[in-house]
């Protein structure tokens, strides 16, 4: 019995009730979202070690960081130390994406290391593997199944029927999602459709049988903001709502994948939609970015969007980092894009049902402490409390008041006038 259909049962198992006790929501509650598919809590039945987390409705943002090798750069020992870090940085999921190497040593490596939930994208490795067959295809999703990840994105909606509407509506781009390409690839070589769409009720049972929730993939996202929200993207969100309702009937757990590139006013319009077509699927955005123009900023141009999606309605950010569009990502760069990333799911949670008033209890503290100039307090506060340490002392300089304001500080010069107006007023009474 999956989770799902655990809860469709009206039972709460002990990953319910952690999430639950994590997120304070009552776990009866939570139950009710999970079983009607408005929360995924991704947990593989073979997974040795995993600290559940929760992703959707009524639920803080979450926060993925990508990592894996290149075919140019494969080192297991780098993926690993990146993956502890973005832990580290407080990162609630991770992905292995991984196109280099032993792809098989890479991700177990990596699920030994965290406890963490782990997604992957199988058709990578049937593509490397030279396997880039229907039979290829769902053998590397089984693989690593059984190794123990707990979600897998499928791009199920990239198919005839939307294809069709990308020729009929041509990009500037075309498509950059690199599993909606190779899915393209398969169909333009084989004649055929693509087999997670045409076997998805095989996914489904395969899905069943190791508790996986499926990543449907945004396989059209737009590339670029010329390209936003043209047919083909919401052809594919059309599909993607109908395999949602396959999945829940299955007793699949199932989140949906959105774009992208979106320019900004844009970007609500895009995710009321994509929530209203998969009848409120959690969804996992990359981004979206609001500009192409920010090489070595992608981290701080996907924020953006992230903050203005998940206030529309999206519940798991996909970090961008410095690297974007120009390199795979460094240890530090994985830290960089986690602390912007979880800084925008933050903003958002200020604004999100369920979630607002203990989202802004961190904000509180925050203000409390700098009312009372409590520099530790501070510190306490902070998303990243050893780099808000390390811009405090790094001149040398001890002081109650930060070094740009000094004698100036606005708060100590104002509770020094409050106070002296109330010691005159108790002077004339």
């Amino acid at each position: 019995m999956t989770l799902m259909e655990e809860a469709i049962r009206g039972r709460v198992p002990p990953s319910i009730a952690q999430v639950a006790g994590r997120e304070g929501i009552d776990p009866e509650k939570l139950a009710r979202l999970v079983a009607a598919g408005r929360v995924v809590i991704p947990a593989n039945i073979c997974r040795a070690e995993l600290d559940p987390v929760g992703i959707g409705e009524m639920l803080t943002v979450k926060v993925n960081i990508n990592l894996g090798t290149s075919q140019n750069l494969d080192s297991p020992e780098a993926e690993v130390e990146k993956a502890l870090a973005a832990v580290e940085a407080g990162t609630d999921a991770l992905m292995d994406l991984s196109t280099g190497g032993d792809l098989d040593l890479v991700r177990r490596r990596i699920l030994a290391s965290v406890k963490v939930p782990l997604g992957t994208v199988p058709i990578y490795q049937a593509a490397v593997q030279k396997e880039l067959t229907c039979q290829g295809m769902f053998d590397a999703l089984e693989r690593q199944a059984r190794d123990g990840v707990d979600f897998v994105t499928v791009h199920a909606g990239v198919n005839k029927i939307s294809l069709e509407r990308l020729r009929q509506d041509p990009r500037l781009m075309g498509v950059v999602s690199r599993g909606g390409s190779l899915t393209v690839k398969y169909i333009a070589d084989t004649g055929e459709e693509n087999p997670y769409y045409q076997e998805f009720d095989y996914l489904l049972e395969m899905a069943r049988e190791y508790d996986l929730t499926l990543s449907l993939g945004d396989g059209l996202r737009p590339g670029c903001i010329e390209d936003a929200s043209d047919r083909a993207k919401y052809t594919e969100f059309i599909m993607l709502g109908e395999l949602v309702r396959r999945a829940r009937a299955a007793g699949v757990q199932a989140m949906v994948e959105g774009p992208g590139h979106v320019p900004a006013d844009e970007i609500k319009t895009s995710v009321r939609a994509m929530k209203h077509l998969t009848d409120g699927a959690p969804l996992y955005l990359l981004g979206p970015l609001v500009t192409d123009v920010a090489p070595g900023y992608d981290h701080i141009t996907a924020a953006m969007g992230g903050v203005i999606a998940g206030m529309a309605g999206a519940d798991f950010l996909c970090a961008t980092t410095p690297s974007e569009h120009l390199d795979l990502p460094t240890r530090e760069d994985v830290v960089e894009g986690a602390y912007v990333t979880r800084i925008a799911a933050h903003a958002a949670d200020l604004t999100r049902p369920g979630v607002r008033e203990r989202a802004r209890s961190w904000d509180l503290q925050m203000a409390q402490a700098r009312a009372a100039l409590d520099w530790d307090g501070q510190f306490r506060a902070a998303i990243n409390p050893s780099l808000a340490r390390r811009i405090r002392h790094r001149r040398g300089l001890e002081t109650d008041t930060c070094t740009m304001c000094s004698e100036l500080c606005a708060i100590r010069l104002t509770r020094e006038a409050m106070e002296k107006g109330r010691n005159k007023d108790q002077e004339r009474a």
